[in-house]
Formats: structure tokens, sequence, C-alpha cells
């Protein structure tokens, strides 16, 4: 039998475990901080839930079938609709509701670097308020979150609302379909380039008036900076986007920046959007969000807003990798070897007292020779080995050596927990 695993799909081993858990403590944290409540979406979907998100092409993109109760269903493909889902079914909820999550998604796309078919994501989501404070709060968390991760970003912010404002009042596009295709043709950009895109649609869009977009997409900087490049004055969506870009330096939100080129490829999306890269300008979107209050209209609440942000851990992982940022919370580790099988049941028992007392501790498990057992604590990285050996077992005590410098001391047993905890 061949064993091997579907395309897409990976085990994950330790060390991408420990990046991915240490990306997980450094969101909880910031949840925290933020008062969000945690909480977990169901993994298995109606069918028709998602497509109300994304339309019922996705069933193309995602792992749709039908159960054994010929039900159409399908594993979730991010967390937001989810969360969206639950909280549009709760109408006892007080509103606003921050709500935050981590867990798997599923997704049937080509694998691509650092993106399997099954990955991990956090998600951050802000029901109820319409007002613009709220896009602000998810907007400070991420900035907030990925300093805790010591991770130099840019946040590109951007409003959809004032870019269909220039496509209706500049551009003379009013009809709803073509005002879709021109926000998919400006997403296009910056994979396919202008030309590229303009070919794509020349037959759909009038190439003067896309080119004219393409041209107002390119615009970035701050508030001034935009003024400077694009006429946005007389476009009534520029006073929220510049309020929101006030409201965020007032937070202290210094690496936000306007780009009119971000739209974000989804329909649902209603106002602002942003995106999150490495400062270093390598790679995709570490995250992206935005407003979204079609996406509850649609499950049948006009009465609640959305905003939210959601991020791909192990895309955040290869940035923490690539600029050799810490990616594990380091646990000092102590391991107990034994002279002989004599003093082995003893290296047991002081194995579980230091465990017991909240120290990581490992120990041999094969029987073999003491300075084997030296060499597999070195290897494992242990900063501290206890030592048990007769002679000193007769006084009650055991040997401690410090694997930083190779200093030993002779430690009392009933106080080794103490004693080792002060050399890690």
């Amino acid at each position: 039998m061949k064993l091997e695993l579907p395309r897409g799909m990976r085990d994950i081993e330790s060390d991408d475990l420990a990046g991915i858990n240490f990306v997980r403590e450094k969101f909880f944290e910031t949840a925290r901080l933020f008062n969000f409540r945690m909480m977990e979406p169901s993994p298995l979907e109606m069918l028709s839930t998602l497509e109300a998100k994304s339309g019922a092409s996705i069933s193309n993109e995602i792992y749709a079938f039908k159960d054994k109760g010929d039900r159409d269903v399908a594993l979730r493909f991010d967390l937001t609709i989810g969360l969206t889902r639950h909280v549009a079914s709760r109408r006892d909820l007080k509103m606003p509701a921050k709500i935050a999550a981590f867990a798997g998604v599923w997704r049937y796309d080509e694998p691509q670097a650092g993106r399997y078919r099954y990955f991990h994501q956090w998600d951050i989501e802000v029901y109820g308020p319409f007002s613009q404070e709220s896009d602000a709060e998810v907007i400070e968390f991420v900035s907030a979150f990925f300093k805790k991760l010591g991770l130099d970003v840019t946040i590109q912010v951007n409003d959809r609302q004032l870019v269909e404002e220039y496509i209706r009042k500049v551009l003379g596009i009013t009809e709803e379909e073509k005002l879709l295709e021109m926000f998919r043709a400006v997403d296009k950009v910056p994979k396919k380039g202008a030309q590229g895109v303009l070919a794509e649609y020349k037959d759909a869009i009038e190439p003067a008036k896309l080119q004219s977009l393409i041209d107002f997409s390119k615009v970035t900087g701050l508030a001034s900076e935009v003024m400077a490049k694009a006429d946005v004055k007389g476009l009534q969506a520029w006073q929220k986007l510049s309020g929101l870009m006030d409201s965020l330096a007032s937070r202290g939100v210094a690496n936000a920046t306007i780009n009119l080129g971000i739209v974000r490829g989804l329909d649902y999306y209603s106002g602002i959007v942003f995106e999150v890269f490495d400062a270093s300008g390598e790679g995709g979107a570490l995250v992206g969000g935005g407003r979204y209050d079609r996406l509850t209209d649609a499950f049948g609440r006009k009465d609640i807003g959305a905003t939210g942000a959601a991020g791909g851990i192990e895309r955040i992982v290869l940035a923490l990798q690539k600029h050799k940022s810490q990616t594990a919370t380091a646990k000092a580790l102590a391991y107990v070897a034994y002279a002989n099988s004599d003093a082995k049941a003893r290296a047991l028992e002081i194995a579980s007292t230091l465990r017991n007392a909240g120290i990581a501790t490992d120990y041999d498990m094969l029987g073999r020779a003491l300075r084997k057992q030296l060499d597999d604590a070195s290897t494992k990285g242990a900063a501290v080995t206890v030592i048990v050996a007769p002679a000193e077992l007769a006084e009650n005590k055991v040997t401690v050596k410090s694997m930083k410098d190779g200093s030993e001391t002779k430690q009392d047993i009933s106080s080794i927990a103490e004693a080792v905890s002060k050399m890690l």
C-alpha cells in the first residue's frame, strides 16, 4: 500500500506547529487586550450558506459534497461566514459584538508557497455599528497584533464607496453589473498588470474609462499626498476615508496609508477595505479585511453592520522566518539522567517532581549509558541535567549540571525543583 496524502495536504511537524502556536499565542493576547470574545464556528456548513457569500461558483473552489442524508454541505473555507451566520441567527446578542476566532479552513485551490488546501486563519469581526469607529478598531487591532509578533508591516486602506463614486460621477458608469466588473478588473491589476487587464476586459469595458480607473487606483500615500495626486476632494466618500485616517492617527496607528487600488475582489464588501503587507515589499497580502454590511443583509439582518479582518497563519509564519524573527516561545528544558538501572526508579520520581513543579523535563526511555544520555540532553537543548547516581543517592543528593558552562553542584533531592528552577 502506498502511503501518501491527498494533493495539497501535509502533516504539520513540530517546528511548523511551534510557529503556528506562537502566532496563536500573540493573537489570543491581542484579542484579550481589545476585549474580543473567542469562539470557533462549525467546520461544516450548508453549501447554501457559503454560496450566500461568494455565489454558486464557490463550490468549484471548496470541499463540497453530499452527506449521508443527501444534503449539500461543505467544509468552511474561511471563518467570517460561520461567525456571521452565528451572529445573524442570534437576535439575543447585545451589540456591538466583538468576536475573534483562530482555526483551520479548507480550500480546493492550487497549492502555493505558504498555503496548502488545509491551513489556519485568524479572524476578528465587529458586528452592530455602521460607524467608522468599528473599522478603526479592527485596523488598530491588526496593527497591535503585528507589533506583538515583531513584524514590520504596512496597512493599505481604501473605501470602495470612494471608488464607486469615482466610477459613477467621473466615469459616468451607473449600471450595477458594469460597476462590479470595474471593481474586479482593478483588483486584478497587481497580478496581471494594467495591459493584461485592459486586454482581458476590452470587450466588456470601454478601454479609456478602464484606463482612467487604473490610473486612479495607482494613487497611494497619506491623505494630504492623495489629495495632491487625485481629484478626490469633490467626492463625498473622501470625507469618510480621511476621517478614518484621522481616527487611526489619534489611536497611534502610524503604519496605515491610503492605496486607492485596494478594492478586495469579493463583491460583498461595501465600504472600507484594507490589506496588510510585509514592509519589505516581499510576498502577497498577509491580511485582508473591511466592511461587509452586504453579507449581514444577505443573512436577513439589515439592522447590523459588520467589519472585520482575517489572515493566513502559515504565510505570517513564513514572513517571520524570512526576517529570522522568533517563531516559538522557548521553554527551558531540564533532563534527568541516571548512572545505572538501580538509579532509574529515583530518576523517574525526580522527573515527575520537576514536572509537577511546572518545569519541562525529559529523560532517556531507552536505557542507554550515561554518556549517551548526556548527548541526548545536549541534542534536545536541555539547559540543566540532573544526574542520579547511587553514591549521591546514599546521601539523598543528586548532581545538577549546567549544560551552558558545564559547571556541576550537589543538591538535596528535597529541594531539587527549586534548585533547577533557579538555573533555568
